[in-house]
């Protein structure tokens, strides 16, 4: 008999799921901050460094530090800015900055104001003036702007000025100094035309006050940005800028169009995907994954997280990851219909059998996640948060969410007989007494020996491997700044570049480039490199040149050496933990050679989007690591499943010999191929959408993930569990094995 209200009790559900949707997503999405990739602005890391020898960096001198950059950052009227102390390091991200040349300036300037005599002896300092008593003001005649201070002690103005009255002529000026340098000299500025100090009156008489003025200031720009920065007060240390990348307001805000455009793309095929493979379970699929997305940028909203590019792209790729575990669980439904049982009977025995391979897969995948937010650093660690919520997200949603709406049909009985509601036929259905845990007879890919032919898979990886090693050999790795360090411009344009009109433009602007590279889909984007690190001036004459050309403020980004050698260094740590940890968990639950077996797997598909990328010369930059160790927490979900039933299957036969052995590996490896390709599917429909539609500045990430998921699928199901069948097959030679030690 049909319980029609659990039918009513499910499409409630779906209504107050849609309305909840409906209602509160355009403010949430709203709420969410963007990142500086997505809106424009810059991100900056500092070394601090001592303005002394005595001088000791400590955590109070770098708490003053970020409370002096907080109060220049509000000068700049910029909305919650991120400044976050890194050891001995400042972090600093501004998003949405206007006038990222401006901010520049006004954050690493100490602003240590010094009034000095021509003899470069001190005479007063920038703490005797009064706290905020800096503004601009206008000389009556001829309306030039000047900057007006206020002094805590006019009679000692007075004191110096008198002395500096009486020097002889023209040795009478009072010197006002800007962050004046060791090495620096009145006498060599002074026959300059653009001289280091801002200002050098002549003093003729005592000045008996309280106020002192600066002139010489040829804008009210100009006299504005001198007064905002002696308000803000001078830095209690020195910051050397090691790290830096900027991102124009237009290129931001194209980024994000076309990635959500991309997203969109991808999160409907894979939507269409679930619904004609997977009819009725489909649609409960699309339904959670529907619910999974609002989950997650709910929870993303609640943390007061700033989502970047790459989170977008986590997002779109979480997507395709959490539809595994839908995929885990109606496969395994399908095959409980197969073997006779009633859809009841499948629906409990499906859920039951798929949730330890679920966990097992998602937990390897938030180690890899885990480590990449520990060793990433900005928007890479935005990229792994996203990640790791993902994969919580879908426990809630494509696990316990698929199984409560789904349990409402099926136990509601209307499904009852109707196995081809989820996707199987009549004729696959076996009787119930006869069914053999081990039997594929009526599965697609029978015919297939994968045991059979595993020589030739891993002659196959081997050739591809020396291949790979030839290519590291012969063209190395084409490493972006992040490791190499340098400077890198990318010139953005509404009209098709050239390399020699590029070329032409930085030569007059005489910061000639190492090489310029074209691309984008119109040719309308140059990428510039430089083996050194451009300067703020020279960052800021090329972001105002190529802003009056093109209308576009280009992008760009400073490495120092000191940086790149440690994101290499930290690459390497990352994935070496990673595949630690990875050991360490799937001996726990499975053995030590399934735990080998696996690693060498994961390596074998990082290795082998290295060897690709080294093929054909794609730029190696930070978010290839984070696609790299992506792909190694994909794999090894991929492979674990495998192994589960393996390990499920090893129960149903007693192992005596290595055919047995391969008769399990074998009967695994077709019983998961339809779960293995189908999950690849949907997780490639969201890279291929993201690297087809989506920004320019993630096409190479994009890519990393396309080729490691291919490797990924390839390695889990012809390379791991070979290699653990020929391991395992050598302990069966050594010593007979019992039936209760293969049942692991």
């Amino acid at each position: 008999m049909v319980k029609r209200g659990r039918i009513v009790a499910f499409f409630l559900l779906v209504i107050m799921i849609a309305g909840t949707l409906g209602v509160t997503t355009k403010d949430i999405v709203q709420n969410i901050k963007l990142g500086l990739d997505l809106q424009g602005g810059f991100e900056v890391l500092y070394d601090v460094e001592p303005t002394d020898e005595g001088q000791k960096i400590d955590k109070d001198l770098l708490n003053s530090t970020v409370s002096a950059l907080r109060k220049r950052v509000d000068v700049l009227g910029v909305s919650e800015p991120n400044i976050q102390i890194e050891g001995e390091r400042i972090r600093v991200q501004l998003a949405g900055v206007d006038d990222q040349n401006k901010a520049r300036e006004l954050l690493s300037t100490q602003a240590e104001l010094t009034f000095r005599d021509v003899e470069d002896q001190v005479r007063m300092k920038g703490s005797d003036l009064k706290e905020g008593g800096a503004k601009v003001e206008f000389i009556q005649e001829t309306n030039q702007p000047i900057v007006a201070l206020q002094l805590k002690d006019g009679d000692k103005f007075g004191q110096i000025t008198s002395e500096i009255s009486q020097m002889p002529y023209p040795e009478n000026r009072l010197v006002i100094w800007l962050d004046y340098r060791e090495g620096d000299s009145f006498e060599e500025e002074s026959k300059k035309e653009d001289p280091k100090y801002i200002s050098a009156p002549f003093v003729d008489k005592p000045i008996n006050s309280d106020q002192a003025t600066i002139d010489g200031m040829e804008t009210i720009q100009e006299a504005q940005n001198l007064v905002d920065l002696l308000n803000a007060g001078s830095l209690p240390v020195k910051l050397k800028e090691i790290y830096s990348t900027s991102v124009g307001a237009k290129f931001g805000q194209d980024s994000l169009d076309k990635t959500v455009v991309a997203g969109a793309v991808g999160i409907a095929f894979i939507f269409l995907f679930m619904l004609f493979f997977y009819r009725v379970p489909g649609v409960i699929a699309v339904i959670t994954l529907s619910a999974y997305i609002y989950l997650i940028l709910l929870i993303f909203d609640w943390m007061d997280g700033v989502l970047t590019l790459p989170g977008i792209a986590a997002l779109i790729l979480g997507v395709g990851m959490a539809v595994d575990a839908n995929i885990i669980t109606y496969e395994r439904i399908k095959e409980e219909l197969r073997s006779g049982k009633s859809v009841m009977s499948a629906f409990k025995a499906g859920n039951k059998r798929s949730l330890s391979t679920i966990l097992d897969a998602n937990i390897t995948t938030i180690l890899a996640a885990s480590v990449l937010f520990f060793f990433g650093t900005s928007s890479v660690k935005g990229f792994a948060l996203v990640l790791i919520i993902s994969i919580l997200a879908s426990f809630l949603t494509a696990v316990y969410g698929s199984r409560l709406l789904l349990g409402l049909w099926v136990n509601s009985r209307i499904l009852n007989k109707k196995p081809g509601y989820f996707g199987v036929k009549e004729d696959q259905i076996k009787d119930l007494d006869d069914t053999d845990r081990l039997d594929i007879s009526n599965s697609k890919f029978k015919n297939f020996d994968f045991v059979q032919h595993r020589k030739k898979f891993f002659t196959l990886s081997s050739v591809l491997i020396g291949l790979g090693i030839a290519s590291l050999l012969i063209f190395n790795l084409n490493l972006g700044i992040d490791f190499e360090s340098g400077s890198r411009v990318e010139i953005t344009a509404d009209q098709s570049l050239t390399d020699d009109k590029i070329k032409e433009q930085l030569q007059a602007l005489d910061l000639e480039a190492e090489e310029v590279i074209i691309s984008g889909d119109n040719e309308n984007i140059a990428v510039a490199r430089y083996v050194g690190v451009l300067s703020q001036g020279e960052i800021g004459e090329l972001k105002s040149f190529f802003q009056k050309e093109y209308g576009q403020e280009p992008n760009v980004s400073t490495v120092d050496p000191t940086v790149g050698r440690e994101l290499a260094k930290n690459a390497m740590y990352a994935i070496a933990i990673a595949s630690i940890g990875i050991i360490i968990y799937v001996t726990i639950r499975f053995e030590w050679l399934k735990a080998l077996a696996s690693i060498v797997a994961l390596l074998h598909d990082a290795f082998f989007i290295i060897a690709i990328f080294s093929l054909l010369q794609i730029e190696v930059d930070l978010p290839f690591i984070a696609a790299v160790l992506t792909i190694v927490g994909y794999s090894i979900n991929d492979t674990i499943v495998t192994f589960d039933r393996i390990r499920e299957n090893s129960k149903y036969m007693k192992i005596k010999t290595f055919a047995d052995l391969s008769k399990v590996v074998n009967v695994s490896l077709v019983q998961t191929l339809a779960r293995s390709i189908n999950t690849v599917l949907t997780v490639v429909f969201a890279a291929a959408a993201l690297m087809i539609f989506g920004s320019e500045a993630i096409r190479n990430f994009s890519f990393a993930l396309l080729v490691g998921l291919v490797a990924g699928t390839y390695s889990s199901l012809f390379i791991a569990s070979q290699i653990w069948l020929v391991w395992k097959g050598k302990q069966l030679k050594k010593k007979r094995v019992k039936p209760a030690e293969t049942a692991e």
